[in-house]
Protein backbone atom coordinates (compact mmCIF):
# COMPACT_ATOMS: atom_id res chain seq x y z
CA UNK A 1 0.00 0.00 0.00
CA UNK A 2 1.27 3.66 -0.71
CA UNK A 3 2.10 5.68 2.35
CA UNK A 4 -0.44 8.25 1.26
CA UNK A 5 -3.40 5.94 0.56
CA UNK A 6 -6.44 8.73 -0.06
CA UNK A 7 -8.74 8.33 -2.76
CA UNK A 8 -9.40 12.00 -4.52
CA UNK A 9 -12.78 11.04 -2.97
CA UNK A 10 -11.34 10.95 0.47
CA UNK A 11 -9.71 14.35 0.29
CA UNK A 12 -12.30 16.05 -1.53
CA UNK A 13 -14.82 14.91 1.46
CA UNK A 14 -11.91 16.17 3.95
CA UNK A 15 -11.59 19.30 2.48
CA UNK A 16 -15.31 20.15 2.42
CA UNK A 17 -15.43 19.02 6.35
CA UNK A 18 -13.04 21.32 7.60
CA UNK A 19 -14.70 24.24 4.79
CA UNK A 20 -11.87 24.44 2.24
CA UNK A 21 -12.54 24.20 -1.76
CA UNK A 22 -8.86 22.94 -2.36
CA UNK A 23 -5.40 21.54 -1.58
CA UNK A 24 -4.19 25.41 -2.48
CA UNK A 25 -7.04 27.16 -0.55
CA UNK A 26 -5.42 24.98 2.55
CA UNK A 27 -2.16 26.38 2.14
CA UNK A 28 -3.05 29.84 1.09
CA UNK A 29 -1.67 31.43 4.30
CA UNK A 30 1.56 30.58 3.60
CA UNK A 31 3.99 32.55 1.38
CA UNK A 32 3.44 31.99 -2.03
CA UNK A 33 7.65 31.49 -1.96
CA UNK A 34 6.94 28.47 0.34
CA UNK A 35 4.42 26.66 -1.85
CA UNK A 36 6.23 26.15 -5.12
CA UNK A 37 9.55 25.10 -6.23
CA UNK A 38 11.59 25.31 -9.33
CA UNK A 39 12.92 21.74 -9.19
CA UNK A 40 14.93 20.37 -11.76
CA UNK A 41 14.11 16.91 -13.27
CA UNK A 42 15.60 13.83 -11.70
CA UNK A 43 18.76 12.46 -11.69
CA UNK A 44 20.64 9.58 -10.66
CA UNK A 45 21.93 9.57 -7.33
CA UNK A 46 26.15 9.98 -7.65
CA UNK A 47 24.64 12.92 -10.33
CA UNK A 48 22.33 14.50 -6.93
CA UNK A 49 25.72 13.71 -4.80
CA UNK A 50 28.03 15.92 -6.62
CA UNK A 51 25.43 19.02 -7.68
CA UNK A 52 24.56 18.84 -3.94
CA UNK A 53 28.86 19.04 -3.06
CA UNK A 54 29.33 21.73 -5.72
CA UNK A 55 26.57 23.59 -3.94
CA UNK A 56 28.27 23.24 -0.86
CA UNK A 57 30.98 24.61 -1.78
CA UNK A 58 29.28 28.15 -2.17
CA UNK A 59 29.03 28.64 1.91
CA UNK A 60 31.31 30.13 4.00
CA UNK A 61 31.06 28.39 7.08
CA UNK A 62 31.88 29.42 10.70
CA UNK A 63 34.62 26.42 10.50
CA UNK A 64 36.41 27.84 7.36
CA UNK A 65 36.52 32.10 7.91
CA UNK A 66 36.19 34.12 11.64
CA UNK A 67 33.09 34.38 12.41
CA UNK A 68 31.64 37.43 14.29
CA UNK A 69 27.58 36.35 13.43
CA UNK A 70 24.89 36.29 16.52
CA UNK A 71 21.42 37.55 15.98
CA UNK A 72 20.32 34.75 18.23
CA UNK A 73 22.72 31.58 17.02
CA UNK A 74 25.75 31.43 19.17
CA UNK A 75 28.83 29.61 18.52
CA UNK A 76 30.58 27.71 21.52
CA UNK A 77 32.78 24.83 21.47
CA UNK A 78 31.28 21.57 22.40
CA UNK A 79 33.43 19.48 24.27
CA UNK A 80 34.41 16.13 22.42
CA UNK A 81 32.61 14.44 25.69
CA UNK A 82 29.34 15.64 24.83
CA UNK A 83 29.22 14.42 21.26
CA UNK A 84 30.13 11.03 22.35
CA UNK A 85 27.73 10.98 25.44
CA UNK A 86 24.49 11.52 23.30
CA UNK A 87 25.74 9.21 20.63
CA UNK A 88 25.64 6.43 22.94
CA UNK A 89 22.69 4.30 22.05
CA UNK A 90 21.41 4.24 25.58
CA UNK A 91 20.29 8.54 25.06
CA UNK A 92 20.86 8.25 21.06
CA UNK A 93 17.73 5.90 20.61
CA UNK A 94 15.46 6.29 24.00
CA UNK A 95 12.22 8.16 23.32
CA UNK A 96 9.63 9.42 25.19
CA UNK A 97 9.37 7.63 29.18
CA UNK A 98 6.21 6.86 29.18
CA UNK A 99 7.19 3.52 31.29
CA UNK A 100 9.13 4.67 34.29
CA UNK A 101 10.09 1.24 34.95
CA UNK A 102 12.13 0.96 31.92
CA UNK A 103 12.98 4.43 31.51
CA UNK A 104 14.93 5.73 34.81
CA UNK A 105 18.10 7.04 32.97
CA UNK A 106 16.27 9.06 30.43
CA UNK A 107 13.66 10.62 33.49
CA UNK A 108 16.75 11.47 35.50
CA UNK A 109 18.37 13.14 32.73
CA UNK A 110 15.62 15.13 31.87
CA UNK A 111 14.97 16.07 35.61
CA UNK A 112 18.31 17.00 36.04
CA UNK A 113 18.09 19.35 32.92
CA UNK A 114 15.12 20.61 34.50
CA UNK A 115 17.16 21.76 37.78
CA UNK A 116 19.96 23.55 35.93
CA UNK A 117 17.63 25.52 33.92
CA UNK A 118 15.60 26.74 36.89
CA UNK A 119 19.08 27.73 38.64
CA UNK A 120 20.43 29.75 35.47
CA UNK A 121 16.97 31.41 35.35
CA UNK A 122 16.23 31.66 39.25
CA UNK A 123 13.42 30.80 38.67
CA UNK A 124 10.70 27.92 40.73
CA UNK A 125 10.31 25.42 37.61
CA UNK A 126 10.77 24.27 34.63
CA UNK A 127 9.44 21.81 32.30
CA UNK A 128 10.88 18.82 30.24
CA UNK A 129 12.48 21.34 27.29
CA UNK A 130 10.11 22.43 24.03
CA UNK A 131 11.38 23.30 20.53
CA UNK A 132 12.97 26.76 20.43
CA UNK A 133 12.86 29.84 22.30
CA UNK A 134 10.53 31.13 19.38
CA UNK A 135 8.00 28.85 20.13
CA UNK A 136 8.57 29.02 23.81
CA UNK A 137 7.77 32.49 23.25
CA UNK A 138 4.26 31.52 21.85
CA UNK A 139 3.43 29.31 24.84
CA UNK A 140 4.43 31.37 27.15
CA UNK A 141 2.17 34.25 25.86
CA UNK A 142 -0.74 31.75 25.60
CA UNK A 143 -0.20 30.87 28.92
CA UNK A 144 -0.63 34.22 30.12
CA UNK A 145 -3.43 34.87 28.25
CA UNK A 146 -4.85 31.56 29.89
CA UNK A 147 -3.94 32.76 33.86
CA UNK A 148 -5.63 36.60 33.30
CA UNK A 149 -8.24 36.00 30.85
CA UNK A 150 -7.11 38.62 29.17
CA UNK A 151 -6.27 39.12 25.10
CA UNK A 152 -3.91 41.89 24.69
CA UNK A 153 0.26 41.33 24.67
CA UNK A 154 2.80 44.05 24.70
CA UNK A 155 5.52 43.40 22.94
CA UNK A 156 8.82 44.98 23.10
CA UNK A 157 11.34 46.34 20.13
CA UNK A 158 13.59 44.60 21.33
CA UNK A 159 12.30 41.22 21.20
CA UNK A 160 13.98 39.24 18.33
CA UNK A 161 12.10 39.58 15.05
CA UNK A 162 11.46 35.79 14.43
CA UNK A 163 10.36 35.16 17.97
CA UNK A 164 7.37 38.00 17.09
CA UNK A 165 6.68 36.31 13.42
CA UNK A 166 6.23 33.13 15.29
CA UNK A 167 4.31 34.57 18.48
CA UNK A 168 1.74 35.97 15.68
CA UNK A 169 1.46 32.90 13.41
CA UNK A 170 1.46 30.37 16.11
CA UNK A 171 -1.45 32.91 17.91
CA UNK A 172 -3.24 33.44 14.89
CA UNK A 173 -6.42 31.92 15.38
CA UNK A 174 -6.49 32.74 19.18
CA UNK A 175 -8.14 36.76 19.34
CA UNK A 176 -5.63 38.11 20.95
CA UNK A 177 -4.15 41.73 20.30
CA UNK A 178 -0.70 42.49 19.75
CA UNK A 179 0.95 45.89 20.28
CA UNK A 180 4.53 45.81 19.33
CA UNK A 181 7.04 48.28 19.93
CA UNK A 182 9.33 49.98 17.01
CA UNK A 183 12.33 48.39 17.03
CA UNK A 184 15.05 50.16 19.70
CA UNK A 185 18.21 49.49 19.85
CA UNK A 186 19.24 52.05 22.50
CA UNK A 187 18.10 50.39 25.10
CA UNK A 188 15.74 53.64 26.46
CA UNK A 189 12.82 51.59 25.49
CA UNK A 190 9.88 53.31 27.65
CA UNK A 191 7.23 50.15 27.94
CA UNK A 192 5.64 51.35 31.50
CA UNK A 193 3.05 53.74 29.89
CA UNK A 194 1.43 51.36 27.64
CA UNK A 195 0.63 48.69 30.74
CA UNK A 196 -2.44 48.63 31.71
CA UNK A 197 -5.32 46.34 33.32
CA UNK A 198 -5.82 45.55 29.81
CA UNK A 199 -2.32 43.91 29.29
CA UNK A 200 -1.83 40.02 30.26
CA UNK A 201 1.64 39.72 29.02
CA UNK A 202 4.61 42.05 28.34
CA UNK A 203 7.59 40.24 26.54
CA UNK A 204 10.72 41.25 26.42
CA UNK A 205 14.36 40.32 25.60
CA UNK A 206 17.83 40.16 27.42
CA UNK A 207 19.74 40.96 26.35
CA UNK A 208 17.72 42.31 23.78
CA UNK A 209 18.03 41.19 20.00
CA UNK A 210 20.49 44.32 19.64
CA UNK A 211 22.37 43.34 22.76
CA UNK A 212 21.15 45.99 25.40
CA UNK A 213 21.21 44.13 29.16
CA UNK A 214 18.90 45.83 31.32
CA UNK A 215 17.53 45.15 34.63
CA UNK A 216 13.81 44.55 34.32
CA UNK A 217 13.02 44.45 38.35
CA UNK A 218 10.88 48.28 38.39
CA UNK A 219 9.27 46.62 34.42
CA UNK A 220 8.04 44.01 36.54
CA UNK A 221 6.77 46.16 39.51
CA UNK A 222 4.35 47.89 36.96
CA UNK A 223 3.20 44.46 35.40
CA UNK A 224 2.55 43.23 39.39
CA UNK A 225 0.57 46.63 39.43
CA UNK A 226 -1.84 45.97 37.03
CA UNK A 227 -2.21 42.11 36.93
CA UNK A 228 0.06 41.70 34.00
CA UNK A 229 2.46 39.13 33.88
CA UNK A 230 6.05 39.63 32.57
CA UNK A 231 7.57 37.65 30.15
CA UNK A 232 11.69 37.43 29.31
CA UNK A 233 13.50 36.08 26.58
CA UNK A 234 16.98 35.27 26.51
CA UNK A 235 18.98 34.42 23.62
CA UNK A 236 22.23 33.52 24.87
CA UNK A 237 21.50 31.70 28.25
CA UNK A 238 25.14 31.79 28.76
CA UNK A 239 24.80 35.52 29.86
CA UNK A 240 22.64 34.32 32.85
CA UNK A 241 25.89 33.36 33.86
CA UNK A 242 27.57 36.41 34.92
CA UNK A 243 24.35 38.66 34.67
CA UNK A 244 21.27 39.07 36.99
CA UNK A 245 18.56 36.50 36.12
CA UNK A 246 15.32 36.73 35.20
CA UNK A 247 13.93 35.09 38.43
CA UNK A 248 16.13 37.71 41.16
CA UNK A 249 14.27 40.69 38.90
CA UNK A 250 10.44 38.72 39.78
CA UNK A 251 9.91 37.88 35.96
CA UNK A 252 6.85 35.91 36.37
CA UNK A 253 8.04 33.63 33.20
CA UNK A 254 11.16 32.92 31.27
CA UNK A 255 12.16 31.28 27.82
CA UNK A 256 15.32 30.35 26.47
CA UNK A 257 17.33 29.63 23.82
CA UNK A 258 19.38 26.83 24.62
CA UNK A 259 21.21 25.70 21.43
CA UNK A 260 24.57 27.92 22.25
CA UNK A 261 25.85 25.38 24.99
CA UNK A 262 23.83 22.40 23.41
CA UNK A 263 25.67 22.46 19.65
CA UNK A 264 26.81 23.65 16.58
CA UNK A 265 25.22 26.34 14.92
CA UNK A 266 24.65 24.27 11.99
CA UNK A 267 22.80 26.83 9.84
CA UNK A 268 20.39 27.74 12.60
CA UNK A 269 19.26 24.25 14.48
CA UNK A 270 17.99 22.13 16.36
CA UNK A 271 16.85 24.69 18.55
CA UNK A 272 16.15 24.25 22.28
CA UNK A 273 13.54 25.65 23.53
CA UNK A 274 14.03 26.54 27.74
CA UNK A 275 10.79 27.27 30.17
CA UNK A 276 10.76 28.35 33.78
CA UNK A 277 7.67 29.68 35.90
CA UNK A 278 6.34 30.35 39.42
CA UNK A 279 5.26 27.62 40.48
CA UNK A 280 1.83 28.58 41.35
CA UNK A 281 1.33 29.13 37.65
CA UNK A 282 2.49 25.12 36.95
CA UNK A 283 -1.14 23.75 36.05
CA UNK A 284 -0.73 26.43 33.26
CA UNK A 285 2.62 25.60 31.92
CA UNK A 286 2.69 23.82 29.15
CA UNK A 287 4.53 20.83 28.10
CA UNK A 288 5.57 17.94 31.26
CA UNK A 289 7.57 17.81 34.37
CA UNK A 290 9.53 15.29 35.50
CA UNK A 291 9.71 14.51 39.46
CA UNK A 292 11.69 12.93 42.05
CA UNK A 293 9.75 9.78 43.96
CA UNK A 294 10.66 6.82 45.90
CA UNK A 295 9.36 3.33 44.90
CA UNK A 296 8.34 0.50 47.15
CA UNK A 297 11.76 -0.31 48.40
CA UNK A 298 11.76 3.51 49.20
CA UNK A 299 14.14 3.90 46.60
CA UNK A 300 14.81 6.96 44.72
CA UNK A 301 13.13 6.97 41.39
CA UNK A 302 11.77 9.34 38.79
CA UNK A 303 8.16 10.08 37.25
CA UNK A 304 6.43 12.22 35.01
CA UNK A 305 4.60 13.68 37.34
CA UNK A 306 2.83 16.24 35.13
CA UNK A 307 1.81 16.31 31.38
CA UNK A 308 -0.78 18.93 30.87
CA UNK A 309 -1.19 18.12 26.70
CA UNK A 310 -3.19 17.37 24.37
CA UNK A 311 -2.14 13.60 24.36
CA UNK A 312 -3.09 13.50 27.81
CA UNK A 313 -5.92 14.98 28.43
CA UNK A 314 -9.30 16.96 26.60
CA UNK A 315 -8.09 18.92 24.41
CA UNK A 316 -10.26 21.85 25.18
CA UNK A 317 -8.42 21.32 28.57
CA UNK A 318 -4.39 21.19 27.68
CA UNK A 319 -2.31 24.03 27.93
CA UNK A 320 -0.13 23.13 24.40
CA UNK A 321 -0.16 20.19 21.64
CA UNK A 322 3.80 20.49 22.05
CA UNK A 323 4.53 16.94 21.40
CA UNK A 324 7.81 15.39 21.55
CA UNK A 325 10.41 17.64 23.53
CA UNK A 326 13.52 18.05 22.13
CA UNK A 327 14.95 15.50 23.90
CA UNK A 328 18.40 14.42 22.53
CA UNK A 329 19.20 18.67 22.52
CA UNK A 330 18.38 18.62 26.15
CA UNK A 331 20.70 16.33 26.84
CA UNK A 332 23.16 17.75 25.61
CA UNK A 333 22.42 20.71 26.67
CA UNK A 334 22.57 19.02 30.34
CA UNK A 335 25.93 17.35 29.62
CA UNK A 336 27.35 20.47 28.88
CA UNK A 337 26.20 21.98 32.01
CA UNK A 338 27.24 19.40 34.06
CA UNK A 339 31.25 19.48 32.50
CA UNK A 340 31.22 23.25 33.12
CA UNK A 341 29.71 23.46 36.42
CA UNK A 342 28.92 26.51 38.20
CA UNK A 343 32.34 28.01 38.24
CA UNK A 344 33.02 26.66 34.67
CA UNK A 345 30.03 28.64 33.10
CA UNK A 346 30.61 32.08 35.30
CA UNK A 347 34.26 31.59 33.93
CA UNK A 348 33.21 31.39 30.37
CA UNK A 349 30.56 33.85 30.32
CA UNK A 350 33.66 36.08 31.68
CA UNK A 351 35.73 35.25 28.76
CA UNK A 352 32.66 36.03 26.31
CA UNK A 353 32.17 39.69 28.21
CA UNK A 354 35.45 40.39 27.69
CA UNK A 355 36.09 39.28 24.52
CA UNK A 356 32.99 41.76 23.61
CA UNK A 357 34.44 44.39 25.84
CA UNK A 358 37.90 44.42 24.06
CA UNK A 359 36.42 44.12 20.43
CA UNK A 360 34.30 47.15 21.16
CA UNK A 361 37.30 48.81 21.97
CA UNK A 362 39.04 48.21 18.94
CA UNK A 363 35.64 49.25 16.73
CA UNK A 364 35.37 52.32 18.59
CA UNK A 365 38.70 53.18 17.07
CA UNK A 366 37.84 53.06 13.55
CA UNK A 367 36.54 56.54 11.97
CA UNK A 368 32.81 56.70 10.68
CA UNK A 369 32.00 53.22 13.31
CA UNK A 370 29.70 53.81 16.74
CA UNK A 371 28.61 51.73 19.07
CA UNK A 372 24.89 52.07 19.64
CA UNK A 373 24.58 49.04 22.43
CA UNK A 374 25.32 50.65 26.10
CA UNK A 375 25.55 47.67 27.97
CA UNK A 376 26.14 44.50 26.76
CA UNK A 377 27.29 40.68 27.19
CA UNK A 378 28.92 39.45 23.82
CA UNK A 379 26.96 40.40 21.20
CA UNK A 380 26.19 44.37 20.35
CA UNK A 381 25.30 47.21 17.86
CA UNK A 382 27.07 49.23 15.23
CA UNK A 383 26.51 51.83 13.19
CA UNK A 384 28.54 52.13 9.96
CA UNK A 385 29.68 54.81 7.40
CA UNK A 386 27.87 52.91 4.76
CA UNK A 387 25.22 50.47 4.48
CA UNK A 388 25.97 47.15 6.82
CA UNK A 389 24.92 44.77 3.84
CA UNK A 390 27.58 45.70 1.16
CA UNK A 391 29.94 45.85 4.22
CA UNK A 392 29.23 42.24 5.00
CA UNK A 393 29.61 40.78 1.59
CA UNK A 394 33.01 42.87 1.36
CA UNK A 395 34.11 41.12 4.73
CA UNK A 396 32.83 37.72 3.35
CA UNK A 397 34.88 38.23 -0.15
CA UNK A 398 37.80 38.65 2.05
CA UNK A 399 36.80 35.10 4.19
CA UNK A 400 35.31 36.97 7.59
CA UNK A 401 31.79 36.29 8.37
CA UNK A 402 32.08 39.74 10.34
CA UNK A 403 28.21 40.02 11.45
CA UNK A 404 24.46 40.37 10.53
CA UNK A 405 22.70 43.61 9.13
CA UNK A 406 20.28 44.34 10.90
CA UNK A 407 18.06 45.27 7.97
CA UNK A 408 17.53 41.95 7.23
CA UNK A 409 15.86 41.51 10.06
CA UNK A 410 12.94 44.25 9.31
CA UNK A 411 13.24 44.30 5.10
CA UNK A 412 10.36 47.22 5.52
CA UNK A 413 11.26 48.91 8.35
CA UNK A 414 13.80 52.50 7.10
CA UNK A 415 16.36 54.04 8.73
CA UNK A 416 18.06 50.59 10.34
CA UNK A 417 20.53 50.07 6.63
CA UNK A 418 23.26 51.17 8.46
CA UNK A 419 23.42 49.17 11.56
CA UNK A 420 25.43 45.94 11.72
CA UNK A 421 25.02 43.03 15.07
CA UNK A 422 28.50 41.74 15.54
CA UNK A 423 28.70 39.03 18.18
CA UNK A 424 31.68 37.58 19.72
CA UNK A 425 32.59 34.00 21.80
CA UNK A 426 35.78 32.23 23.51
CA UNK A 427 36.52 30.92 20.14
CA UNK A 428 37.85 34.51 18.66
CA UNK A 429 41.04 34.45 18.86
CA UNK A 430 43.11 37.69 19.24
CA UNK A 431 44.87 37.29 15.54
CA UNK A 432 41.14 36.76 14.36
CA UNK A 433 39.85 40.01 16.24
CA UNK A 434 42.97 42.30 14.67
CA UNK A 435 42.57 40.58 11.11
CA UNK A 436 38.60 41.76 11.12
CA UNK A 437 39.59 44.92 12.79
CA UNK A 438 41.65 45.84 9.87
CA UNK A 439 39.73 44.33 6.65
CA UNK A 440 36.68 45.98 8.07
CA UNK A 441 38.74 49.36 8.25
CA UNK A 442 39.71 49.40 4.47
CA UNK A 443 36.52 48.03 3.46
CA UNK A 444 34.67 51.12 4.96
CA UNK A 445 36.90 54.01 3.72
Amino acid sequence: MRYTALSEADRESMLKTIGVKSINELFSSLPEKTRSFDLPGHKAEIEVEREMKEISRKNLTCSDAPSFLGAGNYRHHVPAALDYLIQRGEFLTSYTPYQPEISQGTLQTIYEFQTQVSLITDMEISNASMYDAATSCAEAVSMACRINKRNNVLISGGLHPHYIDVIKTQLQFLDLNFFTSVPCYSGDENLFEKIDNSIACVIVQNPSFFGDIQDYTELAKQCNNYGSLLVVAVAEPLSLGLFKPPGAMNADIVVCEGQSLAGPLSFGGPGLGLFSTRKKFVRQMPGRICGETVDVNNKRGFVLTMSTREQHIRREKATSNICTNSGLVALAFSIHMTLLGEKGFRRLAEINHLNAVFLAEKLERIPGIRILTKNFFNEFTLQLPSPAESVVEELAKNKILGGVPVSRFYPNQSGLEDLMLVAITELNTESEINEFIDVLGRVIK
